[in-house]
């Protein structure tokens, strides 16, 4: 018993003497670094100090973690939007090249809700066609009142590639209702002055996501 004591103690003891080896080994590694970058700029090389700093930085500090050489990053949190391809054939907004940027802003927006990190060094990249938009009218006759109601619909595709192949490949087809046509504007920036619009892209934009790379 008096033997098993003694080693537990023992293997303390040299733990404890490890760490103390350890911090002291890093305290002096630190003033080395400290007095070497000291040197180099009293030497005038302000620019090679600057270097050294954003390499260290790069790959310790959080805010690069989207870079697969920073320490904090990790691929499988990672995707990246490649493009949105607007193949709509018909409507004024046939070929709109802003549809197509407004709907890739709404994309990486969801993604980023869901917990993923935008990197175009990810594993995963997506790929997205706008399939169809359009307005449906529909009608009911209720006794001697006409009631028309207009939705606007948007069918996604989507096609997830996970190290450069095929993972997945989903569509998608959401609505909303009371928009008109002659109101479907998107501007230089991509932005939609009609709340429907907007509405039923958003809807369609999250489902896709939710469906291609699941629920954070």
């Amino acid at each position: 018993m008096s033997y098993v004591k003694a080693f537990v103690l023992n293997w303390k003891d040299r733990l404890a003497l490890g760490f103390l080896y350890l911090a002291v080994t890093w305290v002096i590694l630190a003033i080395l670094f400290a007095i070497s970058m000291a040197s180099l700029e009293f030497a005038g090389k302000t620019e090679t100090t600057r270097d050294i700093s954003n390499w260290i930085m790069w790959r310790i500090d959080g805010t690069f973690k989207n870079s697969p050489e920073n320490i904090m990053y990790v691929a499988e949190d990672h995707v990246w939007v490649d493009g949105v391809e607007n193949q709509v054939k018909i409507g004024k907004l046939a070929g709109n090249r802003n549809l197509a940027f407004g709907v890739k802003n709404i994309l990486e927006e969801y993604i980023q809700e869901k917990g993923y990190d935008l990197s175009q060094d990810a594993k995963y990249h997506l790929k997205v066609n706008i399939v169809y938009l359009d307005v449906l009218t529909t009608k009911t006759n209720i006794s001697v009142f006409h009631k028309g109601e207009e939705e606007v619909v948007v069918r996604l595709q989507g096609i997830l590639y996970k190290d450069g192949k095929k993972e997945k490949e989903v569509v998608v087809e959401e609505s909303s209702s009371e928009i008109s046509m002659s109101t479907l504007i998107v501007d230089e920036g991509g932005k939609f002055n009609q709340t429907s619009l907007s509405n039923a892209l958003k809807k369609a934009s999250d489902k896709l996501i939710t469906k291609l790379l699941g629920k954070k």
